[in-house]
């Protein structure tokens, strides 16, 4: 008897609903990791007696790591299955965020991040390029949404959970409890994600191109390089404002207590809408103009933040959160349709590449300007950072700005 070529889950049936689900859980696995120390910056900053630019390295240390090891791991992911390399990933990562609250300084407490993050980098590099092969294409943009929303909620969490405990008990136990609860998420990947029916895999480069010709064609799409811009310059700005809008609410005029500010990371739940959201428009309308308004709302955002009041900023932030999250919901799940079938791995992992080495860079040198000049100057460069996207998505992606997914 032969069977049928799998043409990808559907939306409404059970392995549809296991596969979204399975990743909901691995976002908030990697990403609450990830964002735990976001939170407790100005603790650790007064603990170990540091500035706020190198509090943040603790953020910027694992998004380098994640950034150097997305490449790496879809090479893994080619050999040996997107859902144990993803597995391998978020496992490795659990058991060093439970120790990275040891270190006694600020050096070996970067070293273990950096090693957290090269660990976090499978599921980035890999869920998309799994949720490609295994969902229709014409629901593609919609998937990568959903799967967008469930890193959000992970952020969310880590942040949460390592503000409000932190609070109470110190960083090191914010940190830790984040940890805890990632270990059970991870469980419930591990356990809810269907098998792979889409994949081939690839042995000693037999079927396709080598890794090699695999990143360079993904490197010379002009389509693939402005989404990977996309990544690059608005991931810097999110992580940036996240990174010391804490801090500037800590002073006058605001002066608000640490429990308030950590609130304020509730706006993660703008994005958790708007990413499922921005997916479905974009399956209507077309990726392009959902991804140029978003780009809008982001600017628009930043620039109600730089209001001295309390309700604007708050809303403003909002905002700023869910235009983020919504282009960058249209511009990850773009990238590997825009691929060919043998490089949508090479080209998720790139895209991300940029999107955590602009975390990385900007979420540290920004921190150097709003402590050096001041909050208005922080915001502006935020804002201009916002106009280069839109101006490169305008250029790169001419061809395609009126094409549906």
């Amino acid at each position: 008897m032969n069977r049928e070529p799998f043409t990808g889950h559907a939306p409404g049936s059970p392995l549809y609903r296991r596969l979204i689900a399975g990743l909901f859980f691995a976002g908030i696995a990697t990403f609450a990791q990830l964002y735990s120390t976001q939170a407790v910056l100005p603790q650790i900053a007064a603990d170990l007696t540091v500035s706020p630019a190198t509090a943040a390295l603790t953020v910027s240390a694992t998004t380098l790591g994640l950034a150097a090891a997305v490449i790496p791991w879809s090479i893994v992911a080619d050999r040996i299955g997107r859902i144990p390399a993803m597995a391998i990933g978020v496992l490795a990562a659990t058991v060093l965020g439970l120790c990275a609250p040891l270190s006694g300084e600020i050096g070996l407490f970067l070293v273990v991040r950096v090693a957290e993050g090269v660990a976090l980098g499978a599921v980035p590099a890999v869920a998309l390029a799994y949720l490609s092969e295994e969902v229709r294409p014409r629901h593609a943009a919609a998937a990568a949404g959903s799967y967008i929303a469930g890193t959000t909620v992970g952020g969310l969490l880590g942040r949460i959970v390592s503000g409000v405990v932190g609070e109470l008990a110190g960083w090191r136990i914010g940190i830790w409890t984040v940890a805890i609860v990632c270990a059970f998420a991870a469980v419930l990947f591990l356990l809810l994600t269907p098998k792979a029916q889409g994949f081939v895999p690839r042995r000693f480069d037999e079927q396709g191109p080598g890794i090699l010709a695999r990143l360079a064609v993904s490197l010379r799409s002009p389509q693939l390089l402005a989404l990977y811009a996309q990544g690059f310059l608005l991931m810097g700005a999110f992580v940036a404002v996240y990174n010391y809008l804490g801090f500037h609410l800590s002073e006058a005029p605001f002066l608000l207590p640490a429990w308030v500010v950590t609130l304020l990371f509730l706006a993660y739940l703008a994005g958790t809408l708007s990413s499922p959201w921005a997916g479905s428009l974009a399956s209507r309308f077309g990726r392009f103009p959902v991804l140029l308004v978003s780009i809008l709302v982001t600017a628009c955002g930043a620039l109600l933040m730089l209001i001295p009041s309390t309700p604007l900023v708050m809303g403003g932030l909002l905002l700023f959160t869910a235009g983020f999250f919504g282009a960058h919901a249209v511009a990850s799940g773009w990238t590997p349709v825009a691929a060919t079938p043998h490089t949508r791995a090479q080209a998720s992992s790139l895209y991300y590449f940029g999107y955590y080495a602009g975390s990385s860079l900007f979420g540290w040198a920004l921190g150097l300007v709003f402590g050096g000049a001041s909050w208005t100057w922080f915001v502006l460069l935020i804002v201009a950072m916002c106009a280069m996207s839109a101006g490169i998505a305008t250029l790169g992606l001419r061809a395609a700005r009126t094409g549906r997914p």
